[in-house]
């Protein structure tokens, strides 16, 4: 392999984005445990400086709330 080529290789490597961790599915179904409402909605974002999944949910009494769940841990923030 070429010099460039692996250093291309290895830029393209480090510059992907880390949302592989927790999966859009999983943070949809831990933020349905935490709230017992519905999922809305999940987008990627960011809180407290981290990569974090931000799940909209509407609860049994029509509430809705913005639940953030960490890429890396699926813990909620």
């Amino acid at each position: 392999m070429k010099p460039y080529a692996l250093l291309c290789s290895l830029l393209l490597a480090f510059s992907l984005p880390a949302w592989a961790d927790v999966s859009r599915d999983d943070a949809a179904a831990a933020a349905q445990r935490q709230s017992g409402g519905r999922v809305l909605s999940v987008e990627k974002g960011e809180r407290e400086g981290k990569a974090a999944w931000r799940v909209k949910v509407v609860t049994a009494q029509g509430e809705v709330k913005i639940i953030y769940i960490d890429v890396a841990s699926g813990r909620t923030l």
